[in-house]
């Protein structure tokens, strides 16, 4: 018979959050516990918070989920950004800060996300990494509190928490925005944390909102429709059509800004577990986690941050295909086929090549459109773990999690988003710091006597750039000649629940 193992205690003296004390194993017996190791770059323990909240809701009075934050990049080993994440993403579990991945080796974790079972008298009892595995675990999760109830040693009872956002609710009138997009037609803002675009004239006056503010997915009239926390954008002046990456609804969407409705033109609204290169018509065909958009003549072209691929939609047809990437998470240059991404999150184009913001490999990658169609690595390590503040050429380059990228110019506008900077890159690979002094923060100034926290997204046009600044809840505004900040002010925007929105 196979020893059990006890599971090792929790450190109190660590971080702890969305909750108001810290939580040992100890006083959770009689409870089945699943410790969730995750860092929040990551787009696979992203995929697991719904199965997580769901089984929490479900069997609240005898389990509970305790997040183990333990870091991948320098950024997130700030607890400050560890509550924005909490609160980003509505975690409504305690998470614990694992300070030097104590909790990670005492747990001899290997991979990101990994979900460890503690059964009601606090024996490990199993573990699962990855994704998909809701099925097995609420199996699992059934039998042990059968099993205990039998022999009355479970404990059932509700576990009151104090949450990150009872704390710091999200009332700003822009909330976690994702993606921005600059048009002659005026401002279109992914309004992530709300769940929904915003459609404003440049100087801030608010021309349409578009989805309800709840979550789901629901097409019709802008005051209808819903989204799951938008990001990327593309806009066909030409038929005043607005394509919309519906991220966690794995889905694209088209805005008629004519009809003034929502249609979804892919996706089934669940995620794809198909990871090897296929096609299909849009509509019948899952998708991962689309995260950003660019329209080449009559094709869409998506940043596939879940299978870590390119994607491309033929807007006549609606069929849909993989263009570039296996599905490995990796950096691999060379043709479309045996290329490799890690959690693509950011798409651009000069009508040569597509540029990619990679994030996981915290690099910049071109993607071929016209033959030989071959992938290359424009700047930074290529490495899961090659990151850092590096200003230079190419492979010397160190960027950490960049999530946007921008061709302006002739030049690569870069949202360096964990080192809290913009960066200029040439297309063959020199890259320096405009923007951001480095350091999180929301400061108004010239060049790097700016701040940002987070930024995640940008678009230029004419001689200015706006940047998506996720953390500030703001969109700023950058005038290319003198490289000066100004945060934009939007006149009437709330939050959706805190005003009814004027039938625009």
């Amino acid at each position: 018979m196979t020893p059990r193992v006890r599971a090792p205690e929790l450190p109190q003296n660590y971080s702890w959050l969305n909750t108001d004390k810290s939580l040992s194993l100890k006083q959770l017996r009689g409870r089945v516990v699943i410790l969730d190791f995750w860092t929040y770059c990551c787009i696979n323990c992203l995929h697991i918070l719904p199965d997580l909240k769901y089984l929490e809701q479900k069997y609240k009075d005898s389990l509970t989920v305790i997040g183990v934050h333990s870091a991948k990049f320098d950024n997130e080993k700030e607890t400050e950004n560890i509550r924005q994440a909490i609160l980003r993403y509505d975690i409504e579990h305690p998470v614990i800060v694992d300070s030097g991945f104590r909790v990670w080796q005492e747990y001899t974790v290997r991979a990101w996300p990994t979900l460890m079972i503690i059964d009601p008298e606090g024996y490990v009892i199993g573990s699962v990494s990855g994704e998909g595995n809701r099925d097995a675990l609420e199996q699992l999760i059934q039998q042990l509190i059968q099993q205990h109830q039998d022999q009355g040693t479970i404990n059932f009872q509700e576990l009151s928490l104090t949450l990150e956002k009872q704390r710091q609710p999200l009332i700003t009138p822009l909330a976690f925005p994702g993606k921005v997009l600059a048009t002659p037609a005026g401002l279109f803002i992914a309004d992530s944390g709300h769940h929904r675009l915003v459609m404003s004239s440049f100087e801030g006056e608010i021309l349409h909102l578009i989805g309800t503010g709840k979550s789901g997915l629901t097409d019709g009239a802008f005051y209808e429709a819903q989204f799951f926390a938008p990001q990327g954008m593309v806009f066909d002046a030409d038929n005043q059509i607005l394509y919309v990456a519906d991220t966690e609804n794995h889905a694209l969407r088209r805005v008629d800004l004519k009809r003034q409705v929502v249609e979804t033109i892919a996706g089934t609204g669940e995620q794809s577990r198909n990871i090897r290169p296929h096609d299909g018509a849009g509509l019948e065909t899952a998708l991962n986690s689309p995260w950003d958009l660019v329209k080449v003549g009559n094709t869409l072209f998506i940043a596939m941050a879940g299978p870590h691929q390119i994607w491309q939609m033929d807007l006549e047809t609606g069929v849909i295909k993989t263009y570039a990437g296996t599905g490995a998470e990796a950096c691999v240059d060379g043709s479309l086929t045996e290329s490799a991404f890690a959690q693509p999150s950011g798409i651009t184009s000069d009508g040569q090549e597509l540029y990619i913001a990679d994030s996981e490999v915290s690099s910049i990658r071109a993607v071929g459109l016209v033959e030989p169609r071959q992938v290359r690595t424009v700047c930074g390590s290529g490495g899961l773990f090659g990151f850092g503040d590096v200003d230079g050429q190419g492979e010397n380059v160190r960027l950490q999690h960049c999530l946007g990228v921008e061709y302006a110019q002739n030049y690569l506008w870069v949202a360096d988003t964990y080192n809290h900077k913009i960066k200029l890159v040439s297309p063959s690979g020199n890259c320096q710091t405009v923007l951001g002094n480095g350091s999180a923060g929301l400061q108004d100034d010239q060049g790097k006597n700016s701040r940002f926290f987070e930024p995640s997204g940008l678009s230029a046009i004419a001689s200015s750039l706006y940047i998506a600044d996720t953390n500030n809840h703001a969109i700023r505004c950058v005038d290319l000649d003198t490289f000066e900040v100004k945060t934009l002010e939007f006149l009437s925007l709330c939050a959706p629940d805190v005003c009814i929105p004027p039938n625009l």
